[in-house]
């Protein structure tokens, strides 16, 4: 499957934002990546200010250019406010839902997991990382998974709640209990901007 596999922390200093979970790397090096980064001073444009706003929505949600546009088509179709129905949708999806229950330490991770079999969606294994969850669906993860070490591992560290998901870290299972309101996703992502990039 093409996903991106090259260097986490360089695209993390790209964006200087920890994309990809906790790093040393942007205080070790605060600069761009590059042979210019320390030096780099030109002014952006606007259509980069918000291509790069995208980039780092994408890489950030680890969704491909194509996939990554239909879910703004959908949000774009759904009433209210596009950007955030965008950041919504992102945030229902399978993998993100197992990493924000604290299954997976990241979501590539959770990606592994869900690609693997290793998870459930109302009782029945779902091996699609991008299926979208609706109100009430029940994450878990299968019996005979639960003694995995990264799910052990995440479980053991993972401690943070979010008032979309309702968690049983007994049982290793969660509650989609509805969408997200825009307030209470913690990503740093202005999505205005990419609206705008759309728009054009």
């Amino acid at each position: 499957m093409a996903r991106y596999r090259g260097p986490k922390q360089k695209i993390a200093r790209r964006f200087k934002e920890p994309i990809f979970g906790p790093s040393k790397a942007l205080e070790r090096k605060p600069h761009p990546p590059g042979q210019h980064g320390r030096s780099r001073r030109r002014k952006e444009s606007e259509y980069a200010i918000q291509l790069k706003e995208k980039q780092k929505a994408k890489y950030t949600y680890g969704v491909l250019e194509k996939q990554f546009r239909n879910v703004f088509e959908k949000a774009a179709r759904k009433k209210g406010v596009t950007g955030e129905n965008l950041l919504k949708f992102l945030e229902s999806r399978l993998d993100n839902t197992v990493f924000r229950l604290g299954f997976a330490r990241t979501r590539r991770q959770a990606r592994q997991l869900v690609n693997h079999g290793h998870v459930t969606v109302n009782g029945a294994v779902l091996d699609i990382p991008s299926a979208m969850l609706r109100s009430g669906d029940i994450v878990g993860i299968r019996p005979k998974s639960r003694n995995l070490e990264v799910v052990r591992d995440a479980t053991s560290t993972s401690r943070r709640s979010f008032p979309w998901l309702e968690v049983d870290r007994n049982l290793l299972q969660g509650k989609f209990l509805d969408m997200p309101n825009r307030e209470d996703i913690p990503e740093n992502i202005k999505e205005q901007l990419i609206v705008e990039l759309y728009s054009k």
